[in-house]
């Protein structure tokens, strides 16, 4: 027996256009998606899915809402604490302010202090030099004088011891015992 075969062959029309679309039931690809798309479409309606996905965003949308407002209250104790510390910072620059003019009063009070011991100082070691020069000089005045007197007293005995004899002497020691008297 001896097999016959067939080839059937479809002709292309003139023009490059396509050859005819197949279709099962009455419909051709484009409707077959067509009516899938309906069968879901129907589907997520029966499932209640839009009102799930509008759950869903609406719980999104009052979890980001949530964030915001918090953002917005972290915001502002941020700002709060911003302002706090700007005003921490502008005390702590009037005090250190404060704290350099009082040590310049202090140094000044303290370079006048030191001015004023200085000069007492140099009152009290000048008064004491002069009270030293005062004493020196009265010792020197002292032992001059006793050394003007030893030389007169050397130089009388000298002078009596030459122009005294001993009848002048006896003489004088009458007159002084007659002086007695009186």
């Amino acid at each position: 027996m001896a097999e016959q075969t067939t080839t059937a062959t479809v002709e292309q029309p003139a023009g490059g256009e396509h050859a005819a679309h197949a279709t099962y039931l009455g419909f051709d690809a484009y409707g077959w998606v067509a009516l899938s798309m309906l069968f879901v479409i129907v589907i997520f309606l029966w499932q209640r899915v839009p009102a799930a996905v509008g759950k869903a965003l609406d719980g999104k949308i009052n979890s980001i809402r949530e964030q915001l407002a918090e953002a917005e209250s972290l915001r502002k104790d941020a700002e709060a604490l911003k302002a706090e510390y700007a005003a921490k910072a502008a005390a702590a620059e009037q005090e250190a302010a404060a704290v350099v003019e009082r040590a310049k009063h202090e140094a000044a009070a303290l370079v006048e202090k030191a001015k004023a011991d200085a000069d007492a100082l140099i009152q009290r070691r000048q008064k004491m030099a002069e009270e030293k020069i005062a004493a020196e000089q009265n010792s020197a005045v002292q032992q001059l004088r006793a050394a003007a007197a030893d030389a007169a007293a050397r130089a009388a005995a000298r002078l009596i011891a030459e122009t005294v004899d001993d009848k002048a002497d006896a003489a004088l020691v009458d007159r002084a015992i007659a002086d007695l008297g009186r």
